[in-house]
């Protein structure tokens, strides 16, 4: 399946988008678990794929590897080894969120490994709908979301994190951290944060539509609100503080590779100064 334009109408998806960040959820308790823990929590991530997303590999207790794959143009997921596909699954036979998370856990099991699973990730128990046209769309604007944020990613100095797809929220994002660090008392202890922005693809909820956002942090409101942004883009400070740009301001739009590199650099280039010393 093809599309003409870099990020197509992804329309009435709600259901699928639903069961596939249920199922991503699922999928994301093996790293939790199973996965070299990263302080950052990056070891539960999914990174995006020609044809879906993948975990990272993680070890088996043979010695060889295994990883989970979401497959997004034969909608299965499929759990690999070494020696090629393990055990596969059909996401459109409208497996509840439990009913998919117990047989990847038990595709797991078969391989030698248990754990303390975060059940509460995946645990729901209605029925799931699944529209493999709407699933395709999605993967295009994944993809192409992926590809303008490696493009970006390469103007930047200084320390950036991988491309990941977060389950717990269902977003594409990365960071660019700054040399600022922000110094909290947290129990008792000292922690230090480095400064950074983000720039991200989320793909919508029940209560909000699709949309690019990029978050300086920390976010100095009457500094950082004062400097215009591109057309479409917008300053937030309501339910939480960064820029957003519709997913729908570049949805059909010939020109929305340039009109998403021009967003992201703006909200750099306004921010970044703040974030160094």
């Amino acid at each position: 399946m093809t599309y003409e334009v870099l990020f197509p109408l992804l329309g009435d998806w709600e259901a699928t988008r639903q069961t596939l960040h249920l199922y991503c959820r699922a999928i994301g308790v093996v790293p939790r678990a199973h996965a070299e823990f990263h302080p950052k929590w990056w070891h539960i991530s999914l990174k995006v794929q020609p044809d879906g997303l993948q975990t990272g590999q993680m070890a088996r207790p043979d010695g060889g590897t295994f990883w989970l794959t979401m497959n997004l143009r034969q909608h299965t997921i499929v759990l690999y080894t070494d020696e090629g596909p393990f055990k596969q699954f059909d996401m459109t036979q409208g497996l509840t969120g439990t009913q998919i998370g117990d047989a990847l856990l038990a595709a797991v099991a078969e391989l030698g490994l248990s754990g303390n699973y975060a059940r509460d990730k995946f645990e729901n128990d209605e029925p799931r709908e699944y529209d493999p046209e709407a699933a395709g769309r999605f993967l295009t604007a994944l993809s192409n979301a992926q590809r303008v944020f490696e493009a970006h990613r390469a103007t930047l100095s200084g320390e950036t994190s991988p491309i990941q797809l977060w389950p717990h929220n269902f977003d594409l994002a990365f960071e660019w951290f700054g040399t600022r660090v922000e110094r909290y008392e947290e129990h008792g202890k000292v922690r230090e944060y480095p400064s950074q922005i983000n720039l991200g693809f989320y793909p919508g909820d029940p209560a909000s539509a699709p949309y690019f956002y990029s978050n300086p942090w920390p976010f100095e409101a009457e500094e950082l609100t004062a400097n215009p942004l591109p057309d479409g883009a917008r300053w937030i400070t309501e339910d939480w503080q960064g820029t957003m740009l519709p997913y729908d301001e570049l949805a059909g739009d010939a020109d929305a590779e340039q009109r998403l590199k021009e967003y992201a650099r703006a909200v750099y280039d306004i921010a970044s100064p703040m974030l160094l010393v």
